[in-house]
């Protein structure tokens, strides 16, 4: 019975394998990434999650790292040495637009999305659902074969 158990599970982790290769073959280059981090969510999960809380409201630096560790349960931290560059990017690529807040003096800068952001952001959200409902069914299965049907 236990064996029978265990193929949903080996097929789900078949399956989050396969969605990383598929995300990871859609990028130019890269190194291999854990399904959980590394490069995946750097490229891929934290910039959707900016351009998802940016596209509700401006927002600067600091409060994005707190409010992903707030969406997360502290699960994904953010390092400010991560999350700055990522700023300065998605802003040097079109897709969001920062102003600081007292324009005369460096102060905190709030960031919104642009139309370019608005576009990236349903890309990303398309290309990622998949790799997520992955991850979830894949936890999920996990979690019953070692803890048993709740």
């Amino acid at each position: 019975m236990a064996k029978s158990r265990a193929e949903p599970v080996v097929e789900a982790v078949a399956e989050t394998a396969r969605a990383t290769e598929r995300s990871r073959a859609r990028r130019r280059g890269g190194r291999a990434s854990d399904v959980f981090g590394g490069e995946l969510r750097r490229r891929d999960v934290f910039p959707l999650l900016v351009l998802h809380l940016v596209s509700k409201e401006p927002s600067f630096g600091n409060r994005l790292i707190e409010e992903i560790e707030e969406i997360t349960q502290g699960v994904i931290t953010v390092n400010p040495n991560t999350m700055y560059p990522l700023l300065r990017e998605l802003e040097a690529d079109g897709r969001i637009e920062g102003r600081w807040e007292h324009p005369d003096r460096r102060t905190r800068r709030f960031y919104s999305i642009t139309d370019a952001g608005r576009e990236e952001y349903g890309r990303l959200r398309d290309e990622l659902g998949p790799f997520l409902d992955s991850m979830i069914r894949t936890v999920s299965l996990i979690q019953r074969e070692i803890y048993g049907e709740g």
